[in-house]
């Protein structure tokens, strides 16, 4: 295959990725707690013809040497784990994390997901669960006849039982901190799992150690920025396009030569 052919080629598959990557994020801009991604590029392997240092002659050393790239291609994605706005809903369930932390998820196989989603309800049992069921870490219930649930900031929940004077103590909620966010596996569901990248899951009390407070009767908003993907999604297209008229000029050149020579 003609090189230009080739990197092109991988031009193309490169800006389909990031395209699809911008798309997840713009269809994702209402997701409670959801993280913007950005794909990462690096270049292939070059064709080295003349080594720069190289001798030129006996007294000459070639100052730049010939090197040919092949193209590029993606190497990961990165969630960006900027804070997003915090929205108030005034519902007493809901929580947001404001800094850095993760709620930790009790998961159906009995492993731990972390999020940043605070969208909590109450089950038939009374315990705080997520909206797909799933109980919250450490978990929290709440007692029949409950009046008022309160949230503190370092995650201490108290409630107002059958409007008794005194409230009662429901339990402590922490949050957890990783090293390498962004070495979480997301397994959608606004839920991630730890990775070796990630490294271990380190817990504590919201508001101490670096961690973000909770704050009740509120959630936290998509950090996906429109205006800015928009502007990605264009110069994105206008890549794909760059690298579509590389092939056809090449097509072109190929066909005079084949028609020509």
């Amino acid at each position: 295959m003609h090189p230009a052919l080739w990197a092109s080629k991988t031009g193309l598959t490169a800006m389909d990725t990031k395209m699809s990557t911008i798309s997840n994020n713009l269809s994702n801009v209402n997701t409670t707690g959801f993280k913007r991604d950005r794909a990462m590029f690096q270049d292939l392997l070059y064709q080295v013809q003349k080594q720069p240092g190289g001798f030129n002659t006996q007294n000459s050393q070639l100052p730049s040497g010939l090197q040919l790239g092949t193209g590029v291609r993606v190497a990961g994605t990165a969630k960006q784990f900027t804070q997003g706005n915090l929205q108030v809903t005034e519902q007493s369930l809901d929580m947001a994390i404001n800094g850095r932390g993760f709620f930790q998820i009790q998961m159906p196989d009995g492993t731990t997901g972390y999020t940043r989603d605070g969208q909590f309800q109450l089950n038939a049992n009374g315990d705080v669960v997520t909206p797909n069921g799933m109980p919250l870490e450490p978990n929290i219930t709440v007692p029949e006849g409950t009046t008022n649930i309160t949230i503190g900031k370092d995650g201490t929940v108290s409630a107002t039982i059958d409007n008794e004077a005194d409230p009662v103590n429901l339990g402590q909620i922490t949050t957890v901190d990783f090293v390498n966010p962004q070495g979480l596996r997301a397994i959608g569901d606004n839920l991630y799992r730890e990775t070796n990248a990630s490294g271990d899951p380190q817990e504590g009390e919201p508001g101490l150690d670096g961690l973000g407070t909770v704050e009740q009767g509120s959630i936290e908003a998509s950090n996906v920025e429109v205006v800015e993907e928009l502007v990605n999604m264009i110069t994105t297209q206008r890549a794909y396009e760059m690298n579509s008229k590389v092939v056809s000029t090449t097509d072109q050149m190929l066909q005079f030569l084949s028609q020509n020579v």
